[in-house]
């Protein structure tokens, strides 16, 4: 008896479909595995990217903390400078104040001193115009009685008053001496005058024509024959105010001429009238002055 065998069709195919499922499997497993490494390695970027910021995000904390600490410390520095330029510029207010008063000051101390420079030469002028009221500007020689010099004294021309190599005066300078001694009474009768000069000083002057002690005893006895007539003319004068006038001889020695010809030695043969302020009213006027610029710096 025959056994008959059944074949199933298909055999083949189901011999060949585990081999390929188990590669299918095996394929898919592996690329479990790769997106899980992946994952892996990006978890562990992401941590490190993590941790790098978080790192990142101290040290910017801590610079935007510097920051804030040196901003408050520039603020305050700030703060400080607008204090102290607010205090130079009151200090600058304070200082323009003091010059401002100080210039004052110092235009009261000028005007003062200017005033007393000023009185020799106003008191010359005064005797000038007194004189020239009573007997003109010029003698019958066109020549000038008295002049004003470039040191602001009253100049008297020798020839007017003296001959050559003479100390007696010529009878023509009478009316001249008379008249000054009339005018310096007159301008000593102010206390304010009086109050500022030291001494009214008749000076003779010589030419460079001998020698200088001939000259000199020449020049002195010339000044010395003015005031003594002076005082006979007005002894009001030598009363009351003798004790301002003095006699000296220059000799050679002050030309107002350097020439060598007769009319440079006549122009320094001459009679020089000044007037000598007291040094001791300048210093007391400056003194005023020092005292009462340390009083404005003391009260400052």
């Amino acid at each position: 008896m025959k056994t008959r065998r059944r074949y199933f069709g298909g055999g083949a195919e189901a011999n060949d479909f585990w081999p390929s499922f188990t590669d299918v499997m095996s394929t898919l497993a592996l690329i479990l595995f790769f997106l899980m490494l992946l994952a892996y390695v990006q978890n562990i970027i992401f941590g490190n990217n993590l941790e790098n910021a978080k790192q990142q995000l101290e040290i910017s904390r801590a610079e935007i903390s510097s920051a804030e600490r040196e901003l408050r410390r520039i603020r305050l520095e700030v703060d400080k400078t607008k204090t102290a330029l607010a205090l130079s510029e009151q200090e600058i207010e304070n200082q323009k104040a003091i010059i401002a008063l100080s210039n004052e000051e110092l235009e009261s101390l000028r005007v003062r001193l200017q005033g007393i420079a000023f009185l020799r030469l106003d008191i010359l002028q005064k005797v000038k115009e007194s004189v020239e009221q009573e007997l003109g500007r010029y003698n019958d020689k066109g020549q000038e009685l008295v002049s004003i010099g470039d040191n602001a004294n009253i100049i008297i021309n020798e020839s007017l008053v003296f001959a050559y190599n003479s100390y007696k005066l010529k009878p023509e300078a009478e009316d001249l001496l008379t008249q000054l001694a009339k005018a310096f009474e007159r301008v000593l009768e102010n206390p304010e005058v009086r109050e500022n000069i030291d001494a009214i000083s008749i000076d003779g002057h010589a030419d460079s024509m001998g020698g200088s002690a001939y000259n000199r005893e020449l020049s002195a006895r010339r000044a010395t024959e003015v005031i003594n007539y002076m005082f006979k003319v007005n002894p009001n004068l030598e009363d009351k105010y003798g004790e301002y006038f003095a006699a000296n001889g220059f000799s050679e020695f002050r030309p107002i001429s350097t020439g060598n010809d007769e009319e440079s030695r006549a122009a320094n043969r001459r009679i020089e009238i000044s007037i000598i302020v007291k040094d001791s009213n300048i210093q007391k006027v400056i003194e005023k002055y020092l005292n009462e610029t340390e009083e404005i710096f003391e009260e400052r």
